[in-house]
């Protein structure tokens, strides 16, 4: 998984419960805003929670310019410029909340994770620390928001991989030194794209259990991504006769037989894909693209046809179906498949902020 997918996670894990669920004052406390209604942490908060950043941020800068103090102002004005995403003023206001209070388990958690997200793992593991501790002592207000997922990131980011085993154990339930801990974070490991240890790892958890279901077809994964086919294939033939029924290994077959050449072999593979998992684009793209090597163009046109009218967005699918056209002489299609997949891929791809 590479950062941006992280980035997604984090956001959905962090924003739906812990800025939802930050605390508001206990005695709920209300200041006049000048001639307007008395505002309170909470208001502040609902305002955030509902899209009104900006407006909340406006009245804790009326507050503070008035020299009204409320505890835990700070971490509300953390959560306006979270909410906004402006990292770096999130992080000043977090910081002045814990100055404030050092024990304030929720702007820790949340200090951690923008720290995180400002590329500053190292930074940013001593709060989440912080956070899980709360969390595990009931002490904290994170709601369902455990902080483990981030916290194990940063592990990984700071190349503490046995940290990172531990934290996502505690989040799952996993004895720390199980195989079940051992597998999950080797997956985790993949999607960071570590793959040396990911493929460590999951050696670790095979060695515990040669028939742990998906342990196998991960390591055929890593290997996929290595460049190693042969071992890829042998994993996850492996993987597809002690777990038949799991759609994923035989997509994934089918994409190792298919860079090995053997398409037959990926076709075949690839139909059982669909048969036990039809909702999926991914192995009628990749049916197409045998069937193209297979010199069978109309064939890869159906399976690419269907695959854009379950997903129009996918590149890929329209650059498969511009060659599919073109090898069956529509020049026409050829050209508006191409010419869409190459608009659709610049829109995929990440661009540079501008240096400031």
């Amino acid at each position: 998984m590479n950062s941006r997918s992280s980035s997604l996670i984090l956001a959905a894990f962090f924003c739906l419960h812990a800025i939802g669920q930050t605390g508001v004052s206990a005695t709920g406390s209300t200041v006049p805003v000048s001639a307007s209604a008395p505002v309170t942490l909470k208001s502040l908060q609902t305002a955030i929670d509902s899209g009104h950043a900006s407006d909340a941020l406006e009245k804790i800068k009326v507050l503070e310019a008035e020299g009204n103090s409320l505890p835990g102002l700070k971490r509300i004005e953390g959560s306006a410029y979270y909410a906004l995403g402006s990292m770096q003023s999130a992080d000043t206001a977090y910081s002045a909340a814990l100055a404030e209070d050092p024990k304030d388990a929720e702007a820790a958690g949340m200090r951690g994770l923008v720290l995180l997200k400002l590329g500053r793992p190292a930074d940013a593991i001593p709060y989440l620390e912080q956070a899980g501790r709360a969390f595990a002592e009931g002490k904290s207000e994170l709601g369902n928001a455990d902080p483990n997922y981030a916290l194990a990131l940063c592990y990984i980011d700071t190349r503490r991989y046995d940290d990172a085993r531990h934290a996502f154990a505690a989040q799952f339930g996993f004895a720390a030194d199980g195989k079940e801990a051992y597998l999950l974070t080797a997956r985790m490991l993949l999607r960071r794209e570590y793959l040396p240890v990911a493929k460590d790892f999951a050696e670790k958890a095979v060695a515990q259990d040669a028939t742990l279901p998906l342990a196998h077809g991960l390591l055929g994964e890593i290997a996929l991504a290595q460049g190693r086919l042969d071992d890829a294939i042998t994993e996850l033939e492996t993987e597809r006769k002690e777990n038949p029924l799991e759609p994923s290994t035989y997509d994934r077959l089918g994409d190792a037989y298919n860079r090995a050449a053997r398409y037959d072999d990926a076709q075949r593979a690839l139909q059982e894909a669909l048969l036990l998992e039809p909702n999926s684009t991914g192995p009628f793209i990749l049916l197409g693209k045998t069937l193209l090597r297979k010199n069978d163009p109309a064939g890869a046109a159906m399976y690419l046809e269907h695959a854009a009218q379950m997903d129009n967005a996918n590149y890929m699918t329209h650059n498969l179906l511009g060659q599919a056209y073109r090898a069956m002489g529509r020049s026409d299609d050829a050209k508006r498949e191409t010419d869409l997949g190459q608009k659709l891929q610049v829109g995929t791809e990440p661009k540079l902020d501008n240096a400031r």
